[in-house]
């Protein structure tokens, strides 16, 4: 049987290694210095129209577009804008902001798996 792991007796916290807390700290400090982040990501898009005659159902056709689409999840259903090249140029900033909080989001579950594994001595 393997002893308790060691815990901060005077509010019963765990006592957590100081790598693991220097990390935490250095994703805190990066997500301190994030500004407006939006989720969801951009394509681009070639499409065809309804117009019975139009170019875009020749053989090759000839697509209409590109289309800049927004999509993200709402409610668990997928929501897409169309943007124009100006919005994209104005906004991609906050869609960088949004892949940036989703990694570090990610990197600061993983470091408490981890730091959870760690101090209850639990394996994978």
């Amino acid at each position: 049987m393997s002893s308790p792991p060691p815990h901060d007796h005077d509010n019963e916290r765990p006592a957590i290694p100081e790598e693991a807390e220097r990390e935490r700290q250095r994703i805190v400090r990066a997500l301190s210095e994030l500004g407006f982040a939006l989720p969801g990501s951009i394509t681009e898009r070639m499409q065809r129209c309804g117009k019975k005659h139009c170019a875009c159902k020749a053989d090759p056709p000839q697509l209409h577009g590109p289309y800049l689409q927004w999509s993200r999840a709402v409610r668990g259903k997928t929501v897409t804008k169309v943007l124009t090249p100006e919005q994209l140029r104005r906004y991609q900033p906050w869609f960088a902001n949004g892949r940036r909080l989703r990694e570090l989001a990610h990197e600061l579950n993983e470091l408490s798996l981890t730091t959870i594994r760690t101090l209850e001595r639990w394996g994978r």
